[in-house]
């Protein structure tokens, strides 16, 4: 199974709730809030996030954080190598990185993995961050209304 962090999975409700206060800074302790994710969590979502330039952090007393761009500009594979780094399914399946298996000199599939993991982030970069926000909190139903 090829799984993300629970890392990437707050990133995307720290950054849905970042979205409907969108143009408002947001402070670490706000998003905690408004999110119910532990604030060092949070922080670290934020610093990530911040460091690979999809959100912006504003210093000082009266600082936050907000979108740098837009979320409709910002792809999944974007925000997946801001967290976990490069999108591979094996070490040498990105001809970018370097390999660390003691295998790979006699391995009989070494590169062969390359097509997938392309496939991958092919399918990675046709989805964006907008695609997976919550636009408005939903609202309750309720029987017979």
């Amino acid at each position: 199974m090829i799984k993300l962090s629970k890392l990437s999975d707050y990133a995307i409700v720290v950054l849905s709730r970042l979205a409907t206060e969108q143009g408002e800074l947001q402070t670490a302790s706000s998003l905690s809030e408004g999110t119910g994710i532990p604030e060092p969590t949070v922080a670290k979502v934020l610093k990530l996030l911040s460091r690979s330039g999809i959100i912006q952090s504003i210093r000082g007393v009266k600082g936050g954080y907000l979108f740098n761009r837009s979320p409709s500009d910002i792809t999944i594979t974007e925000l997946i190598e801001a967290l976990e780094g490069p999108v591979a399914i094996t070490s040498c399946a990105d001809e970018e990185l370097e390999s660390n298996c003691a295998m790979s000199g006699l391995c009989p599939i070494h590169g062969r993995w390359v097509p997938v993991n392309k496939a991958i982030k092919s399918a990675l970069d046709q989805v964006f961050l907008a695609d997976l926000l919550i636009s408005k909190r939903p609202s309750i139903r309720r029987a017979g209304l």
